[in-house]
C-alpha cells in the first residue's frame, strides 16, 4: 500500500472516532442531559471500543489478508456511525432518568461498534506497511502518531469549530457518509470492484434512510443545548421553554406577569420582600434561559435594570424570536460563561443577583464554588441578597452543600421549599436558596408565599435551622466541587 494512502486511512479514521465521540455527548444530551457522568459514560465506551478495536484489528490482520480487511471496515464503520442517530433516539425515548447505567447503555448502542470497527484501521494498516521486522518500530511509530494526529484533528475541529457552526446529526451524517464512500473505493481498489457486495451498499444507503428518518426533539440545537419551545394548551400565551431533558422556563406571552414555576413565584416573593412594591431595582441574573423573571421586572418595577448573563447565544434567539423578549435600555445581555462575564461587572453595583443557570438539571459546578459566590457578594450593594435556584431529591446533598458554601461567604442564608422537600423519603425539587450579609426578610418572604397560596418553609441561620440542614456537607470551592456526583436524579426524568 503506498505510504500516502496509509497515512490517510489511518488519519482519517482516527479523526472519525473523535468527532463521533464529541457529538455523542450532543446527541446523547435530549435524554440524559450535559453532565460530568454523561462525558464520563461516552469516553469510557469510546475508549472501550477503541481497545477492542485495536486488539481485534490486529488479530485479523495476522489471520486474513489486510487487503481484504480495510474496505469493510470503512464501510461497516460508516453504517454503524449512520445507525447511531436512530438507535440513541429510539432508546433515548424509552429510558427514563440521567443515571450512569442509562447514560452508558446509550453510549454503548449507539458509538461502540463505530468506534470498535474504525479502530481496526490502523493494526490493519499497519500489517500492509511492514516489509521487515527489521522496520517495525518506525512504522508503527510513524502510524501511531498519526492517528493521534488524526485524533487531535477531530477533537479539535469538532469542538471548536462544527458543534458551533452545524447541527449535531448533519456532522454525524457526513462523517458516516464520507466513511461509507471512501470504504467502498478502497475496497474496490486493493479488491477490485466484483469484490464490492451490493448487499453491504443496500445496507449502508438504509442506514443513512434510518438516521434521517429518526425522529428527536430538537427543534432548535446550539452548541451547548437542544431546545424548543412548546405551546400550553391550557394558556393561550403560555409557552414551555425545553432545555435538553429540563423544563427550564415558561413565559406567557400576553401577560409578562405570570410566573408558573414555583421556584421563579418564590424568587418574586424574596424580591418583593427586599424592597418596597414599584421601588426600582439593579439585578444581574445568571443565566437567562426564557428571561421569564427579567420580563416580570420590567412589568412589575419600570425601570429597573437587568442585567443577564447567558451563556448561549442561541437561547437569547430563541427569547426574541418565539418568547416576547424585547431588549432595551433596561434588559441588557451579556453572552458567555457567567464565571467570566460576571467578572466584568462592576463592584457594588447590584441590589439583587439572582441565579437560574444549568446544565441538565444541575447548575455548573463552577457556578456553584466559594470562589464565584465571593465575586457576586463583591458585586452587591451593602445589604444586597443572591437569591439561586437548583434541584436536588433523595439526601439532598448538593442543596446542603451550596448551603454550606453560601454560609462560609455571607452572614445569613435560608433555603426555601415546600416541606415535603426537606422530608429524607427521596422526594425533592426546586430548592430557593437566599443569601445576605444583613438579616433576611424570610417571614415577609413565606407571608407573601403563604397568601398567594404556596406551603413553602424555610430552614435559617436565624433559627439554626440551616445548621441542622447543613449537617457535615462540605464547602464546594474550585478545588473540589463534585456537584454531579453530589447531586441526587429524580427517578424519572426531568
Amino acid at each position: 500500500m503506498p505510504s500516502l494512502l496509509a497515512t490517510l486511512l489511518v488519519f482519517v479514521s482516527s479523526a472519525a472516532v473523535l468527532v463521533l465521540e464529541i457529538l455523542a455527548g450532543r446527541l446523547l444530551a435530549p435524554y440524559v442531559g450535559v453532565t460530568l457522568e454523561t462525558f464520563t459514560g461516552i469516553i469510557g465506551t469510546i475508549l472501550a471500543g477503541i481497545a477492542l478495536g485495536s486488539w481485534w484489528g490486529g488479530r485479523l490482520a495476522d489471520a486474513s489478508d489486510p487487503r481484504g480487511l480495510l474496505g469493510p471496515q470503512l464501510v461497516i464503520g460508516g453504517t454503524a456511525a449512520f445507525l447511531s442517530i436512530p438507535f440513541v433516539d429510539f432508546l433515548g425515548r424509552g429510558l427514563q432518568g440521567a443515571s450512569p447505567s442509562v447514560i452508558v447503555v446509550l453510549a454503548f448502542v449507539g458509538f461502540f461498534v463505530p468506534a470498535t470497527v474504525l479502530s481496526m484501521v490502523t493494526p490493519t494498516v499497519v500489517k500492509l506497511q511492514l516489509d521487515s521486522l527489521a522496520e517495525t518500530g518506525r512504522v508503527v511509530g510513524r502510524l501511531s502518531a498519526i492517528g493521534t494526529a488524526g485524533a487531535l484533528f477531530g477533537t479539535f475541529i469538532t469542538g471548536f469549530v462544527l458543534v458551533a457552526a452545524v447541527p449535531t446529526r448533519p456532522v454525524i451524517r457526513l462523517v458516516a457518509g464520507a466513511l461509507v464512500l471512501g470504504g467502498l473505493a478502497v475496497w474496490a481498489w486493493l479488491r477490485s470492484a466484483r469484490a464490492v457486495s451490493t448487499a453491504t451498499v443496500v445496507v449502508a444507503v438504509l442506514a443513512g434512510a434510518l438516521s434521517f428518518a429518526a425522529a428527536h426533539p430538537c427543534e432548535r440545537e446550539s452548541a451547548y443545548f437542544c431546545a424548543y419551545v412548546e405551546d400550553d394548551a391550557s394558556r393561550d400565551g403560555g409557552r414551555l421553554l425545553w432545555l435538553d431533558t429540563l423544563r427550564h422556563s415558561y413565559v406567557d406571552l400576553d401577560d409578562p406577569t405570570h410566573l408558573e414555576f414555583t421556584y421563579a413565584r418564590t424568587l418574586s416573593d424574596v424580591t418583593a420582600a427586599i424592597a418596597p412594591a414599584g421601588e426600582r431595582l439593579d439585578v444581574a441574573h445568571i443565566g437567562g434561559g426564557g428571561f421569564t423573571l427579567p420580563r416580570y421586572l420590567r412589568a412589575t418595577r419600570p425601570g429597573t435594570r437587568s442585567v443577564v448573563l447567558e451563556l448561549d447565544p442561541a437561547l437569547v434567539s430563541i427569547a426574541e424570536e418565539e418568547l416576547g423578549l424585547e431588549l432595551g435600555d433596561d434588559i441588557e445581555v451579556r453572552t458567555g460563561d457567567a464565571r467570566l462575564t460576571l467578572a466584568g461587572l462592576p463592584e457594588d453595583a447590584f441590589d439583587l443577583v439572582l441565579g437560574d443557570a444549568f446544565g441538565g438539571v444541575s447548575v455548573p459546578w463552577h457556578l456553584t464554588t466559594r470562589e464565584f459566590v465571593s465575586s457576586i457578594r463583591e458585586r452587591l450593594r451593602p445589604g444586597g441578597v443572591y437569591a439561586l435556584n437548583l434541584i436536588d431529591f433523595g439526601p439532598r446533598d448538593f442543596a446542603r452543600a451550596e448551603a454550606a458554601t453560601l454560609a462560609d461567604v455571607f452572614a445569613h442564608v435560608a433555603v426555601l421549599a415546600p416541606p415535603e422537600r426537606f422530608a429524607d423519603d427521596g422526594s425533592g425539587g426546586n430548592f430557593v436558596l437566599v443569601a445576605s450579609d444583613e438579616p433576611l426578610p424570610i417571614e415577609a418572604v413565606l407571608e407573601r408565599n403563604a397568601a398567594r397560596g404556596d406551603d413553602e418553609v424555610a430552614v435559617t441561620t436565624a433559627d439554626g435551622s440551616l445548621e441542622r440542614f447543613i449537617g457535615g456537607a462540605q464547602v464546594l470551592t474550585d478545588d473540589h466541587a463534585p456537584v454531579d456526583q453530589l447531586l441526587t436524579p429524580s427517578p424519572g426524568r426531568s
